[in-house]
């Protein structure tokens, strides 16, 4: 082999909140480092391991060997929902990971590829750091993974688009059960500070009989996202708005939603919430936030001595990160973003993470396409992207140049007939 590589093990490892295509991630890095050589007589990579539940199985030294995992069987396990590994919500501070440098040390680990969010970034950069310190030749590699689709410079991650085309499906039989039976439903999605996912409900908006009157009336008609103050109020004002005129009215609302102070309605409204290892409320296991704004909405729209206003609310919750029908896009580019990971490793670079850069514009008819490409673990790592304004419509709805940005990405939505 002409690049000089450091020889040791290679392991790998799934953070944070599982989707439906985090395992095309992790069989993309397998094939891209057998491809490499890995495992065969004389190759640098001499073992391929696995991390059982992230850094968390790393520290306890509990390791799976992929080094000769059938190739049949990844093929599988790459279009099966949820981490294949295990997960964890572990934040790792400079005390834990210098445990995980310590155990790539006594493993004769020298390729550490972990496929994850902000913080799994964070944590490959805070590792990578310290083995460079302490002179121990270890090269990092974050691999981009978030159904919140909160990674700065990527256009957008995966685990996104599948999970965006869940809600969308979802919010399409949803509309047509509200008109089967009118009222006001609520659908409260994830999405803790950006609100991507909640604005993917508007791909379910299909034109019927009242486009004349400006525009499709399919639901969602009202959507809120955190990157916009909510305010109880205006809020109140809207559905009454459009429930006076039709009787019924479908809404999509983020988790995330917070008060113009950044007070999250969803934190203050859920009583004795269980917090997660980065201090955050655990908004998607409770159904608090649309129990609350359904009674709002009975308390105020319902007349002295009437009839209650009929109000529903789901909280989509975790399925809509895993649930199996993975984007077309979303499955070749989680599982591009592995190999091209694996392919800097065996390339000779020592560190970085992988992005997904869009090369074709938004909102024109030209195919779809993006690059993959390398970028510092310091320019992603623990940081957070928003909804930009040019996606944004006002203080209940989305734009077009949005719906442009993630049509492609969600893929083909099925047609349906009204009467």
């Amino acid at each position: 082999m002409a690049i000089d590589l450091v020889t040791g093990n290679a392991v790998i490892g799934q953070s944070g909140g599982p989707t439906a295509v985090i395992n095309e991630s992790l069989v993309g890095v397998i094939e891209g480092l057998r491809r490499a050589g890995a495992g065969n007589p004389g190759n640098p990579i001499k073992k391929v391991l696995g991390m059982r539940h992230g850094v968390t199985g790393l520290v306890n030294g509990d390791l799976y060997d992929l080094t000769d995992y059938p190739h049949d069987r990844l093929q599988v396990l790459a279009q099966t929902p949820s981490a294949g590994l295990g997960s964890t919500r572990d934040k790792p501070d400079a005390a834990y990971c210098e445990r995980i440098l310590e155990a790539c040390k006594e493993h004769d680990i020298r390729y550490f590829f972990y496929i994850g969010g902000n913080d799994s970034s964070d944590t490959c950069r805070i590792v990578n750091e310290m083995a460079n310190e302490t002179g121990y030749e270890l090269r990092c590699f974050h691999i981009p993974k978030t159904v919140d689709n909160d990674l700065v410079i990527n256009d957008h991650t995966p685990g996104f688009p599948s999970a965006a085309r869940f809600v969308a499906k979802a919010c399409m039989a949803d509309f047509l059960d509200n008109i089967s039976l009118p009222g006001i439903k609520i659908n409260v999605i994830m999405g803790r500070h950006a609100g991507f996912l909640t604005a993917a409900s508007a791909l379910a908006r299909r034109d019927d009989r009242y486009a004349h009157e400006g525009g499709s009336t399919d639901g969602p008609q009202l959507i809120y996202l955190p990157e916009v103050p909510f305010d109880t109020d205006v809020f109140v004002d809207d559905v009454a708005k459009l429930y006076e005129k039709r009787q019924r009215v479908h809404i999509a609302v983020s988790e995330g939603i917070a008060d113009k102070h950044g007070n999250s309605i969803g934190a203050m409204l859920i009583k004795n919430a269980q917090t997660d290892a980065h201090g955050n409320v655990q908004l998607s296991g409770s159904g608090a936030l649309g129990d609350a704004l359904s009674d709002l909405l009975k308390e105020k729209l319902t007349p002295v001595g009437g009839t209650a206003v009929r109000v529903r609310a789901d909280t989509f919750g975790y399925v809509q990160r895993c649930f199996p029908d993975q984007s077309p896009v979303d499955q070749k580019e989680a599982r591009g973003v592995g190999r091209f990971a694996a392919k800097l490793a065996t390339s000779g670079d020592v560190d970085g993470s992988v992005a997904i850069i869009r090369t074709s514009p938004i909102g024109v008819s030209q195919p779809y396409a993006a690059r993959f490409e390398r970028i510092e673990l310091s320019d992603v790592a623990a940081k957070t992207k928003h909804m930009p304004a040019e996606f944004i419509d006002g203080h209940n709805n989305v734009s077009q140049k949005f719906l442009d940005y993630c049509r492609p990405l969600v893929g083909d939505l099925p047609l349906y007939e009204r009467i």
